[in-house]
């Protein structure tokens, strides 16, 4: 079966990447059964052998799919991402295990990717508000305490006005203010 021509280099990006994840993921798992394998490994039988029987035998074969609509073992199509409706459509189609759909799939993907999204999303905002807030309250603190500094301020020099007043009542009492009519006064000596 002829895969569908690409209709533009933007679908063929994820598409590349599918298939070198596969490949890798192929690979990772080849070298793994190497590994583990005491006996040889029993040759690979095509997908369409398993046509007729069962969906557990037919995927028991990683690159096959079975497809319920005709109970029949298929090549997976590697060169597109979903199966096309042509070969099986996404509701009869199963891969991997064989209690869920592609439709289901997709679905159940959709809704945690949203999910991932939304919460993303949630998070993001929630913490600008928290920075937001965070940030409003020291200044909300530097006011408060720039007025308590002039009212302490003010305090102050009103503290330093009523001393220099007692301080001057004294200096009249006792003949030491100078007469501030006449603020040149002789120097006398004595």
């Amino acid at each position: 079966m002829r895969a569908r021509p690409v209709a533009g280099a933007a679908m063929e990006a994820p598409r590349l990447w599918l298939l070198g994840l596969a490949l890798v993921w192929g690979r990772a798992g080849v070298g793994l059964a190497y590994l583990t394998a005491t006996a040889p490994p029993a040759p690979v039988q095509a997908c369409s052998e398993f046509s007729q029987r069962s969906c557990e035998e037919c995927l028991k074969n990683v690159s096959c799919l079975w497809c319920y609509t005709n109970n029949t073992c298929l090549d997976y199509p590697v060169r597109s991402i979903l199966p096309p409706s042509s070969l099986c459509s996404l509701s009869n189609a199963r891969w991997g295990v064989c209690w869920i759909n592609f439709e289901a799939l997709i679905i159940a993907m959709a809704v945690v990717a949203g999910l991932i999204l939304v919460s993303t999303a949630v998070c993001c905002c929630y913490c600008c508000y928290c920075r937001r807030r965070s940030r409003s309250r020291p200044d909300e603190e530097e006011e408060r305490l720039a007025r308590k500094r002039e009212e302490r301020r003010l305090q102050s020099l009103q503290r330093k006005h009523e001393r220099k007043l007692k301080h001057d009542e004294i200096r009249k009492k006792y003949g030491l203010l100078q007469d501030s009519d006449n603020p040149y006064s002789r120097f006398e000596n004595e």
